[in-house]
C-alpha cells in the first residue's frame, strides 16, 4: 500500500506498487510535484504529491518484483502529464531488475 501523508492509505498490488514507487522517487528527486489517481473500492482517489508530503512504500509479500521498463516508462510519462500519474495497465515485457529497496520505504524531504 501507498501511505500518503501519515494517514491515508492507498491500497496497491506489491507489483504496481514496485513500479508507482519509482515514478514517484524519481520524480521528489527532482522536487516535481504532481497528482496521483488511484483505483479504490470502483472509485477513483486523486492526490497532490510534493516534495514535502511524508510518504511510505508497503509491500505485503517478501518478495521483490521485477520490473518492467516499458511500464516504467508509460507511467513516468503519465506523471509528467497535466494529467498526472495515472496507473495504466502493464503492458507485456519480460521484466528486466528487481527492485533493490527494503519492504518498507518512508519518503520525505
Amino acid at each position: 500500500m501507498l501511505v500518503y501523508n501519515g494517514r491515508m492509505s492507498l491500497p496497491l498490488d506489491d507489483r504496481v506498487l514496485a513500479h508507482v514507487q519509482v515514478v514517484v522517487v524519481s520524480k521528489l528527486r527532482r522536487r516535481e510535484s504532481f497528482a496521483i489517481t488511484v483505483p479504490v473500492d470502483g472509485s477513483e482517489v486523486v492526490s497532490w504529491i510534493g516534495p514535502a508530503t511524508p510518504m511510505e512504500f508497503v509491500y505485503s509479500g517478501n518478495r521483490r518484483p521485477l520490473l518492467n521498463r516499458a511500464w516504467l516508462e508509460q507511467l513516468a510519462e503519465s506523471a509528467s502529464s497535466n494529467g498526472g500519474l495515472v496507473i495504466v495497465p502493464e503492458p507485456f515485457e519480460q521484466p528486466t531488475a528487481p527492485l533493490t529497496t527494503s519492504r518498507r520505504v518512508p519518503v520525505s524531504a
